[in-house]
Parts: C-alpha cells; sequence; structure tokens
C-alpha cells in the first residue's frame, strides 16, 4: 500500500518479472496498523484483489498452490495479508494456501508489532493450510555466518554486491541493500519449495502434499523451514557441503530460519527436499542414521515425506530443504504473547486501531484467546514426549 516500494521494484532489473496489470498500490501505507490494513484497505480493495486473483488463476493449466508472502510487523503485510488470505479460502476454497511469515525480532522498531503479529496469527491459524515462519533475527544471523564463512576463506568466494542476481539492483553496480541479503535467504527458500512444479525428478512433490503428510491436525500447520547449504544469491560459490553433512545440518539450530531447538522438542512429520544428483538410497540412509536422534510422536515415527529433484541450484552440486512440523515453534509464539500482553494491559495504543471502522476491541482478546489455544495445543503434545518409548520389537510370527 506504499507506491514507492512497488515503484522500485519496477525500475530495477526485475521489472520484466512482473505483470503491471497485476500490481495494485494506494499512496501512504497502514501505519503499522493492523486495522487499516486488514479493514480499511482490505475493503476499500476487495473486489480488486479478487479480479486480480481471477485473471492469474485463469491462466494456470493446473492450479496446485496460492504463496503468501508477507511480514506480521507492520499494518499492511499483517492486515491486508491476512485478508488476502481470507479472500483466498473464499474464492478458491480447494486450492492450497502456503504462506511465508516474517516475524518481527523482540527489538523491532514498530511498537505495536506484538498487536498486529498476534491478530494476524489468528488469520493465518484460521485460514492458511501450511504456515513457514521465519524471523527477522535469524535472517541476521544466518547472513552474518555466511559473510563470516566468505571473509575466513572458508566457503567459495567473498560475497559479490554486483551480482546479476542480487534482488535489489540485479547488475547495476553500487552497494547491495540492507535487506538484499536477507531477502535472497527466503527467495532460496521458495526456490526450493518450488523446485518440483519447475524441473524434473525422480521423486517430485507437489505442493499440495506438503500439507498433506505434515498436518495432522488442522491447526498445527506452522512448519520450521532449514536450509543447506547456506548462501545469499549474490555468493553462489560457497563449496558444497558433504552429502551426509548436508543432512545433519538440516537438522541443525544453525540453518533454521527461525530461532528454535527441534532436537529438544517432538516431531510431528518431517519433510525433505532434495535437489541435485541424489539418489533414493541416500536418503534413506541419512534418514535411518538421524532417526534415532529425532524424537518422533508415538503415532507417527513414519513421519517422513521425501521429494526428489534433479536439477541443484546454480552453482551447487545439491542441496537440502527442511520442513519441519515440530512444537518447537512453542517458545516463539509464547515470546510473542509475552510482548502483546504488555502493551494490552495497559490497553496502550488501542485507541489507533479502534478509531477504524469496523474494528472491534473484541478482536484483540479473541486473538490472544486464538494464540494461547494454539500454544497449549503444542503444550499437550509436547507432555507427551516424556512418554515415548523406543520403538517396540516387530513381532516375529511362529512358524
Amino acid at each position: 500500500m506504499e507506491e514507492g516500494v512497488v515503484k522500485e521494484i519496477l525500475q530495477g532489473p526485475l521489472r520484466e518479472v512482473f505483470d503491471s496489470t497485476q500490481l495494485l498500490t494506494d499512496v501512504s501505507g497502514s501505519g503499522n496498523n493492523w486495522a487499516v490494513g486488514h479493514m480499511m484497505y482490505g475493503s476499500a480493495y476487495r473486489e480488486q484483489i479478487v479480479e486480480k486473483l481471477r485473471k492469474a488463476a485463469e491462466h494456470c493449466d493446473c492450479l496446485q498452490c496460492f504463496f503468501l508472502i508477507h511480514s506480521m510487523g507492520g499494518g499492511t503485510g499483517s492486515g491486508l495479508g491476512t485478508r488476502v488470505l481470507g479472500l483466498l479460502e473464499e474464492e478458491f476454497p480447494e486450492v492450497c494456501r502456503i504462506v511465508t511469515s516474517i516475524y518481527p525480532s523482540a527489538e523491532d522498531d514498530v511498537i505495536t508489532s506484538p498487536y498486529n503479529s498476534v491478530l494476524a496469527m489468528r488469520e493465518l491459524t484460521e485460514h492458511a493450510d501450511c504456515v513457514l515462519p521465519v524471523e527477522n533475527q535469524s535472517l541476521v544471523d544466518i547472513v552474518n555466518k555466511i559473510k563470516h564463512m566468505s571473509y575466513s576463506g572458508k566457503a567459495g568466494s567473498v560475497i559479490k554486491t554486483d551480482s546479476s542476481i542480487i534482488s535489489g539492483r540485479g547488475g547495476v553496480s553500487g552497494a547491495e541493500k540492507p535487506f538484499d541479503a536477507m531477502n535472497n535467504i527466503v527467495a532460496n527458500l521458495l526456490l526450493n519449495i518450488t523446485s518440483s512444479a519447475r524441473f524434473e525428478g525422480s521423486l517430485n512433490m507437489d505442493l499440495n502434499e506438503i500439507a498433506m503428510n505434515l498436518v495432522p491436525f488442522p491447526r498445527l500447520h506452522y512448519l520450521v523451514p532449514s536450509l543447506t547449504p547456506l548462501y545469499t544469491l549474490a555468493d553462489v560459490s560457497v563449496l558444497s557441503r558433504r552429502l551426509d553433512q548436508m543432512f545433519s545440518d538440516a537438522f541443525s539450530k544453525d540453518h533454521q530460519l527461525i530461532r528454535a531447538d527441534p532436537k529438544h522438542s517432538l516431531y510431528l512429520a518431517c519433510a525433505l527436499m532434495v535437489r541435485g544428483n541424489v539418489q533414493v538410497s541416500d536418503l534413506r540412509r541419512n534418514i535411518e542414521r538421524l532417526r534415532p536422534s529425532l524424537p518422533f510422536v508415538s503415532w507417527n515415527q513414519e513421519g517422513w515425506k521425501t521429494g526428489l529433484c534433479s536439477v541443484p541450484p546454480v552453482g551447487h552440486s545439491h542441496s537440502l530443504l527442511a520442513l519441519a512440523n515440530n512444537t518447537c515453534v512453542k517458545p516463539t509464539f509464547v515470546d510473542l504473547r509475552e510482548r502483546f500482553a504488555k502493551l494490552y494491559r495497559k490497553k496502550a495504543h488501542l485507541h489507533h486501531y479502534l478509531h477504524v471502522e469496523g474494528m472491534e476491541q473484541s478482536f484483540f482478546s479473541e486473538a490472544m484467546a486464538s494464540l494461547s489455544s494454539l500454544i497449549e495445543e503444542y503444550h499437550q503434545l509436547d507432555a507427551t514426549k516424556r512418554t515415548l518409548v523406543p520403538d517396540a520389537p516387530r513381532l516375529s510370527i511362529a512358524r
């Protein structure tokens, strides 16, 4: 809803990627206010959004999935973003909705971000099929790790700031923009998740199979993404990891896009999306190797979904994206609830929201209740981890 943001893209090297007739802008933005994005802009632009969605969908031979990419801390991403999510469910109820949500860090410069994030979380929990949470702070940590690898000589070359595939400026010479490298990490996530739809593979995974296999309960659809090898698109020549090491890295905290510890939490299911010259036997061998160290729920010990795409990312022999439905997301949500509660106890900044037509104070208490209910569902599953027992020996049939 800020025209300048879109104009900047249209003046850059990626302008040919976008259909200008499908762009929708306003002037002033949502002012860090979920209600303005969701209620005001959502109502004002509803018909135009639906028309553009239908127009895009009509060009598809086989519409598998919608991707929604938004941030949670501001007003437009959280408010209008989740309004679009609701419209997708209304207009295309049978089409899978996968959402990549950028969660703010605790040191966020938007004071109202806890309100915006919790109000948006209710919509994500109710209307998304899968949510891939990404934390700003994790992206910062990963980019710093990549730079350290490059400068210390442990990886490929030094980051090339005027590479033609940096998101913001492309081949235009000049310094890399502050968020280019962070955005590139999320771009890598999306490139890997859609690789099966774009390239051949011996074990391709349709996008609608992700929710079908990884989401055993409708509300618990938050999947922790981890990537290996770690590189920005400006530094594709980071050395590839050995194959077995790559699988180990995918279950390491350092490679996750949110700060969490899955090995001390409970797995409901896990998908491994591999690209490059990797055999099914390599996949199975590494799953068997890692299985003892990964606590799965007792009723889904075989909860692995795998995909093999034969085309690796540019400059690499192979890569791996892991999507884990794991209770380790709970601390992130608990922290968000605490930050929301600090503001809400004092009713601070509420008047900015309640001035917007259609916004009611009950939305805040309902959003808080929805988040608390989600946390409790994860907590109950976590409690079963203490009762997990090793696999019982298989029954042998008497002859």
